[in-house]
């Protein structure tokens, strides 16, 4: 007979997702299980010689009475009450999940419906926001009790509410860290009662292609968790409609539509990546964020309290597979590297590199003439990866090539921009830096190598006048001011 809980009961329910393995080596004698519960266990009541079934996370063999014994593990520090069958303690078959279930299983206690109300910025009325609309979203719980979701589900977000799986209630939550660029962001939540419960989901490896993931979210169509399953398909730099870069991503099959964005991407027991978007206008080509990406982003908000960015070279680079060229700049036949044809003149590389090197390699990785890196096993992907990996302020090691000579450079990777000769690190730094001149011109160096020049008491003046005869309340948020301004009532912001 079965002794089981409830959530192993729930188990043997989904037990037509199992699969056969006819090659294990059990007893000749057939499986028959005295319970109703046969008929959910197996299609009928004995599987042939040598045959067993996968079932979740149990243990399987046959027995002298044709039974299935069970024992409960009680190793593990987790909640689930696993029932393992056993045989008269000869043999023992290790655990083993179909992909859909244990995705299932994983994501009950840990995958969350999230309900957005934003309120997006007007910018050709910028003194006022556009109206109020609701959204709605997928998240998981992630170590340190924290929920990882996409950027765009809480992108403008005037508050946002969490609902876990089987409960009718909605939390508060806040945003924590958001970035934009790899569409992610992390919510924290203060109730206890919400955590009660909860389980985290651990972070995996890049899955291989043609292994199968399972999605899992709240997508359209529907109030409950859904799982879609498919398989890998490619593995390459995407572009991140959110925040229109270019950043690793993982192409599957599975079905995702809105809704599913914040969702994980489970294969096995781990999470190989989050849902995001989808190529409109074609079928089952759906993209998951990979996890060197959503590492690179919580490991950022870890060290740094905040979301850090990725890092680019500043390049603009051409292939070097015209055998002309390269005898043009002078490479060997056994060279290969990429062309640089241009330098963002703030960014570090515009220091040490010039216009007509050819990279060769970077940090010792052998640049091929596409511009590709070796990838895992026989695959290539753009080296631009290995350098959005980098994180702000690291070194490059970078073999050039430069009028027939090899040249090693150390690059200082770090987003840049200037005002008055002094770097940008951000909104706010940038509002210290201008409200700091004082006096004479501000010049600001944009990223398009162009240049503006403003007399700074003109345009405090010309500020004053626009705030008033727009009746706007104030130049800039109160975010932007530093507190011992706001202390001692200081308003920057507000028109003279």
């Amino acid at each position: 007979m079965f002794t089981t809980s409830v959530r192993t009961a729930r188990r043997l329910c989904y037990a037509r997702s199992l699969i056969c393995h006819i090659p294990l080596p059990f007893s000749s004698k057939a499986i028959s299980v005295s319970s109703t519960l046969s008929r959910a266990l197996l299609c009928s009541s004995s599987v042939t010689a040598t045959a067993a079934v996968t079932v979740t996370t149990c243990f399987y063999s046959t027995s002298g009475t044709n039974h299935l014994d069970l024992i409960r593990d009680n190793t593990n520090n987790s909640n689930r009450n696993t029932a393992y069958p056993v045989s008269d303690g000869k043999e023992l078959v290790s655990p083993r999940y179909t992909d859909a279930y244990a995705a299932i299983e994983l994501a009950l206690d840990s995958v969350v419906k999230v309900f957005t109300v934003t309120s997006s910025p007007n910018y050709f009325l910028p003194w006022q926001n556009k109206s109020q609309r609701e959204s709605m979203g997928s998240g998981f719980v992630i170590s340190g009790r924290r929920i990882l979701t996409n950027a765009h589900v809480v992108a403008d977000q005037t508050f946002v509410l969490i609902r876990k799986h089987g409960s009718p209630t909605k939390y508060r939550a806040e945003v924590q860290a958001v970035g934009h660029e790899c569409d992610l962001a992390i919510l924290v939540v203060e109730s206890e009662e919400f955590w009660e419960g909860m389980n985290y989901l651990e972070l995996g490896d890049i899955p291989y292609l043609q292994e199968a993931v399972a999605v899992v979210g709240h997508p359209q169509g529907g109030d409950n968790i859904s799982v879609t399953k498919g398989v890998v398909s490619r593995v390459e730099p995407t572009q991140y409609v959110h925040g229109a870069t270019q950043l690793m991503a993982i192409q599957i099959d599975a079905a995702i539509n809105p809704g599913n964005s914040g969702g994980p991407a489970i294969m096995g027991d781990k999470v190989v990546g989050v849902a995001f978007q989808n190529l409109s206008g074609a079928e089952n080509i759906g993209y998951i964020i990979p996890v060197p990406v959503i590492k690179h982003f919580i490991s950022g908000v870890e060290e740094c309290g905040k979301y850090v960015g990725f890092c680019s070279l500043g390049l603009s680079c051409q292939p070097a597979e015209n055998v002309q060229l390269r005898e043009h700049f002078r490479m060997h036949p056994e060279m290969t590297g990429v062309l640089i044809s241009k330098i963002n003149p703030l960014a570090d590389a515009y220091r040490v590199l010039k216009k007509d090197d050819i990279i060769l390699a970077f940090d010792g990785v052998p640049i091929a003439n596409d511009g590709t890196v070796p990838f895992r096993n026989r695959e290539r992907i753009a080296f631009d990866h290995l350098v959005s990996m980098k994180k702000p302020n690291e070194t490059a090691e970078v073999r050039v090539l430069r009028d027939g000579v090899e040249n090693e450079f150390s690059i200082t990777l770090q987003p840049v921009k200037k005002v008055n000769d002094v770097e940008v690190k951000n909104l706010k730094h940038l509002r210290q830096l201008v409200d700091g001149c004082g006096e004479g011109s501000l010049r600001f160096d944009l990223d398009d190598e162009r240049v503006i020049v403003l007399n700074y008491q003109l345009a405090k003046v010309a500020t004053s006048r626009i705030l008033k005869r727009h009746r706007i309340p104030s130049a800039m948020s109160n975010d932007l001011i530093d507190k011992h301004e706001v202390e001692v009532g200081t308003d920057l912001a507000s028109p003279s």
